[in-house]
């Protein structure tokens, strides 16, 4: 197995395009295949992100002042050199995080495509002009960076999600200050690294790393930060959508996700075993658009089932940088704890257990974090693990009667993510497309596989109506600015001199 070196004992946070000397306090970051230490990572304290503010508050006023299309000369070389480096890039992500080293691969992929897709929106951002009601007046409106950004982003995409973040950010003039995940900060170092060398402006991107409770509590009350881009956990987003509302600060979040595949009677069942077994498995079920329910209709619910479980036992488990390996770790004790919980749950509200249900401790898996992939059927959609989010490989088999109660049982959830048909009836490809209530709908292939140039985000519980990547990015981090021209020469007033 491949495994780059990182040549650093201990991060250090990067205020201000300048690495700082060595933290007080800091914490373990643990590969999560084998248990052992990777690096330390510092414990930053409410001082840190005051000077992280006022560095970015001060870079901000430049940076604004430079024209979007050479900013975006600046995202190009971000972009180039991460292709440059996408394999090592890649094997320090599945050392930290543990997906699967072609998944590592994907998510480094993901970053190098927003960064040139970004790079090329500073030629475009687009305003818009209008006719005047008026005679001898313009009007047109424009986009206006914010200030100053707070992004606050998760261990199961440690590279993937900042750039949807911080790149539209950085391009549309904003400046940045970013706390990533303590369990996964080296991508956070790395990325930051890439930035200074392509280089960005000191004091443009600042990483701050440490606990949400005392780095991230401090980004979202801080009164210099005026939008706070989150991704994480409900109970967190709804507090920090709360204090932002509070300031009236610009909040955007992205939470959780309760995805569905839903399998029609016509359905291809080959492609929708695989499509199921690559959004229920891969990333150990740790993603936000996994698919943890199966809506299968109730005349081919037997026959799926068979091959599901024939395919579940192909699935390899192991280290993630073995090429061979198709399901990696839990990130840490406690995912697996939480996965043992609605294991637990599952079986006391009846519904069956086919395959996995434990995790594995012994032999090659000693240290590391690791479960079963797990399949139950005969899943009511009341049920907890139908209606709860799990974050890891589980699924549950919900047999239905026809399309309009699969469509009614995946919207039964508080979420709205990700959803996903498999059916050859055009009719019901169309009706599925309008009444299925997620921010994105997959025809014929599993809940995961979003594309940067398209926005990503869900409705109701999943989050706040914002959107990561896309163009729509761009609406999270700017302002818009309507500008009225008037060269007659004399007071015009709207509304009251049309004649």
């Amino acid at each position: 197995m491949a495994e780059a070196v990182l040549h650093t004992k201990q991060l250090t946070n990067y205020i201000d395009g300048i690495w700082e000397e060595k933290a007080v306090e800091t914490t373990p970051v643990i590969n999560p295949a084998t248990g052992q230490s990777i690096v330390d990572v510092p414990l930053s304290t409410a001082e840190d992100v005051d000077r992280a503010v006022a560095a970015a508050k001060k870079a901000q006023k430049e940076w604004a002042l430079v024209p979007a299309p050479q900013r975006a000369e600046v995202l190009f070389k971000i972009g180039t050199l991460l292709k440059e480096r996408k394999e090592r890039l890649a094997q320090l992500l599945t050392m930290e995080n543990g997906k699967v080293i072609e998944e590592a691969r994907g998510e480094v992929q993901e970053g190098i495509d927003m960064a040139f897709y970004m790079a090329g929106e500073g030629r475009r951002m687009f305003g818009q002009t209008v006719p005047s009601e008026l005679k001898d007046k313009f009007a047109m409106s424009v986009r206006a960076p914010i200030g100053v950004v707070g992004i606050i982003t998760p261990w199961n995409f440690p590279i993937a999600i900042a750039t949807w973040k911080s790149f539209p950010a950085i391009v549309a003039g904003n400046a940045v200050v970013w706390k990533p995940a303590t369990e996964t900060p080296i991508m956070a170092y790395e990325l930051a690294k890439i930035c200074e060398e392509a280089g960005l402006p000191k004091g443009v991107l600042n990483v701050v790393f440490g606990k949400g409770s005392t780095v991230g509590d401090k980004m979202v009350h801080h009164d210099d930060i005026r939008v706070i881009s989150f991704t994480g956990s409900n109970d967190t987003g709804r507090n920090i959508a709360a204090e932002c509302g509070r300031q009236l600060k610009k909040v955007s979040l992205e939470m959780g996700g309760k995805n569905a595949v839903i399998v029609m009677d016509d359905a291809d069942l080959d492609l929708a075993v695989e499509g199921i077994l690559w959004s229920a498995f891969g990333t150990s079920g740790q993603r936000c658009t996994a698919c943890s329910r199966v809506i299968v209709h109730e005349n081919v619910k037997s026959a799926l089932e068979e091959r599901l479980l024939a395919a579940m036992e192909g699935l390899t488990i192991g280290n993630g940088l073995d090429e061979k390996i198709k399901v990696g770790p839990i990130i840490n004790q406690a995912g697996i704890e939480k996965i043992n919980k609605y294991i637990e749950i599952g079986k006391q509200e009846g519904a069956k257990l086919l395959a996995g249900g434990f995790e594995l401790k012994d032999g090659a898996y000693a240290g590391g974090y690791y479960f079963t992939p797990t399949l139950f059927t005969d899943v009511r959609a009341d049920m907890r693990i139908a209606q709860e989010e799990i974050f890891g490989p589980v699924v549950s088999l919900i047999p239905v009667k026809s399309f309009a109660e699969a469509i009614e049982v995946n919207n039964s959830v508080t979420y709205g993510l990700s959803s996903s048909i498999f059916t050859r009836d055009v009719n019901q490809v169309f009706q599925a497309q309008r009444d299925l209530d997620t921010g994105i709908v997959y025809v014929n292939a599993g809940t995961t596989g979003a594309e940067i140039h398209l926005p990503f985000g869900g409705t109701k519980g999943t989050g706040n109506g914002h959107r990561d990547s896309g163009v729509q990015a761009l609406d999270v981090f700017t302002e818009w600015k309507a500008v009225y021209v008037d060269y007659s020469g004399k007071l015009q007033r709207a509304q009251i001199d049309v004649e």
